[in-house]
This record gives structure tokens, sequence and C-alpha cells, in this order.
């Protein structure tokens, strides 16, 4: 609960960062929001929020589901595709969608005063997150790694105090103290050694999902703040169509994360509730804010451009290391010629349908 915690706490600071870039317009604010329906604007954004929050919430629910369909299960086939497309659309979300933005806000002509014109940081600050990532990718799960071999040492070594108590009090049978000693010490190395790779793979796939969904959470909030500033109904209308789709697909993704990561039901609730969350919260800061918002204002432009960079590193990294390569690299997938044909074809379907919507979005 602590991580919840901190990624709800994360999610309010982006938030009051992204209220904040509402002042000081500087440059000229734009036009589509004199020519724009408000109503029908207002009416467009509510519809969105209904959309995506069910996008999301089913996306999240359905690998959930292979309790009850054994087709769903993490060690099938279908599962491994369906993930695989889903690792597609959020790296295409990345490198199509998230991180062109930025590029467009940090090399805004409204930005004439700082650094901004003269070094390129939207790749700089992109680079940078992904290397965080990395950081606190294989810092965490070291951590929790030496931290159950640490619980796991210490419970053999209980159990091998308590047999040699109970051989001394026998001081007739040494030899069997000796004996039972070396048994224990056998039983301990074997079951360590049969549980290591297991254990290590489950911490894995906890880190994972909840670096994941952080990552998630960055750029959720500042494109549904995007969309309910917009006062153009012509700009959100392929927008709902376009995260509805991500969101879903997206979800899919997070939610086969968390369905191998084997959290309690609490947190599994807790996870999927702010995933699904955020972007419609992000869109009722951004109706809540639109009448002083100005999306070409300095400050607007640095904090957007500087998240969605940050953003793309880190969904970048995500996709392409702990999603994609971890499934893979899989040897199950390796000796299966068939097996990568499938994931390969629906990698590329996942890539291909979510950079098609950039046309519209």
């Amino acid at each position: 609960m602590a991580s919840d915690m901190k990624v709800a706490a994360f999610c309010l600071a982006v938030a009051s960062l992204s209220v904040l870039a509402a002042a000081d317009c500087e440059c000229d604010a734009s036009t589509e929001q004199d020519g724009g329906d408000k109503a029908k604007a207002l009416t467009l954004k509510i519809i969105a929020i209904f959309c995506i929050l069910v996008a999301s919430s089913v996306g999240c629910a359905i690998p959930s589901l292979g309790r009850r369909f054994p087709a769903l299960r993490p060690d099938t086939n279908l599962f491994m595709a369906v993930k695989a497309f889903a690792a597609g659309v959020i790296l295409a979300t990345a490198f199509v969608h998230i991180l062109p933005d930025a590029f467009d806000k940090l090399g805004s002509p409204c930005l004439v005063d700082g650094p901004w014109q003269r070094f390129p940081f939207t790749g700089l600050i992109a680079m940078l997150a992904a290397i965080a990532t990395l950081v606190v990718d294989t810092v965490a799960t070291g951590y929790f790694q030496r931290a159950h071999n640490a619980k796991t040492a210490a419970a053999f070594g209980n159990d091998v105090d308590v047999e040699s108590s109970d051989d001394h009090a026998h001081a007739g049978h040494e030899h069997g103290h000796g004996h039972a000693h070396g048994v224990v010490s056998v039983m301990a190395a074997s079951t360590s050694n049969d549980a290591n790779g297991g254990t290590t793979q489950l911490i894995r796939h906890r880190v994972i999902a909840q670096v994941l969904e952080l990552g998630i959470i960055v750029h959720s909030v500042i494109i549904g703040m995007s969309l309910g500033a917009s006062e153009s109904s012509s700009t959100i209308k392929p927008l709902v169509a376009a995260l509805t789709f991500h969101q879903f697909f997206e979800g899919i993704g997070l939610g086969g994360c968390i369905v191998q990561a084997k959290f309690r039901l609490k947190s599994v609730v807790t996870m999927a509730l702010f995933f699904s969350l955020t972007t419609p919260v992000g869109v009722g800061i951004g109706i809540g804010i639109s009448s002083t918002y100005n999306e070409n204002s300095p400050r607007a432009l640095i904090i957007e451009g500087v998240l969605n960079a940050a953003a793309a590193g880190i969904l970048n990294y995500m996709a392409l290391v702990d999603l994609l390569a971890e499934d893979f690299m899989n040897p199950r997938v390796q000796n299966n010629g068939r097996l990568q044909v499938i994931i390969n074809m629906s990698l590329l379907a996942g890539t291909g349908l979510m950079s098609m919507l950039a046309i519209w979005a």
C-alpha cells in the first residue's frame, strides 16, 4: 500500500503542476477556443470520460478472467499474443504519439526565452527517463531479491538452531547431531534452489507492473488534461476514439503484468482503479481549467513537454525491455517457431494500428 500512496501523491503533484500551467499566457491563445462549440465540446468530453473509464476497466480486467477462462491464463499462447499486441500499442504510443508531441511542445516558437531552442531537450529528457527507469528497475529487483534471500536464510537458520539444541540435549548422540545438521543443510539448499527461479521471476513481474503503471500515469494525466481543456469538437472527436482504443489495450498490457505479479486482491484493485481513473480525472481537471488554460503559454509548453518526454522514455524502456524482451527471449518462445511468428505478427499489428490513429489524433 505504501507504493500505492506514493503513486497517488505523484498523480496529485503532476496535476498541480499542470494547473499552474494555466497562468501566465505570454503567447497568443489558441484560436480554436474562439470558434469552438463549447456546449458540444463539453458533451463530447463527458462521453469521453465514460468511454475511457469503461475501456480502461474492461481492458485491465480481461487478463484476470484467466481463472474462469483457461485460454486467458498467463501460460497460454493466446495470452502471450495479446500481451505482445498490447506492448505494441504502448510502444507506438511512446514513439508515434507522445514523443513527437513532446518535440512540438519544447520546440515551440512560443519558447523564445531560455535554452529550449538551442538544445534538443526532448531527446535528452526521454533518454534520462529511460536510464532512470533502468536504475529503478534493477535496484528495486535487487533489493526485493536480497530481502527474500535474507528471510529464507533466517528461516532455515532457525530450523538448524532448533535441531542443534535438540541434539545437544542428548550428549550421547553427537554423530546423530552431525547427520541431522547435514540433512537440514541439504534440504535448505535444495529448497532454496527450487524456489529461487520462481521467486526471482515473481519479483521481476511485481517491479515491472509497478514501474509500468507509474509511466502510464504520467502521460495519462497530461493527455487527459489536453482533451479536457480543448474547446474544439473536431479535435475532441478523434481523440475520444483514439484514447478509448489506446486505454483498452494499454489496460490489457498492464493487467497482464498485474496477473503475472500475483498481487493480493487489495493491491490488484487499487492498481486497476488508479489506471482506470487517471485519464478521466485528467479530463475533469482539463474541463475545470479550460476557461483560463492556454496551451501555448511558455509554462504550459515546458511542463507538458518535459512530462511527455519523460513518459515516452519510460514507456519505451518498459515496452522493449520488460514486456517484449521478457517474452520474446523466453525459452518456450525460442523453441516454438510457430509461437514466434504469432507474437511477432501480433506485435506488428499492435504498433501498426496504434500508429494509424496518429492520422486522426
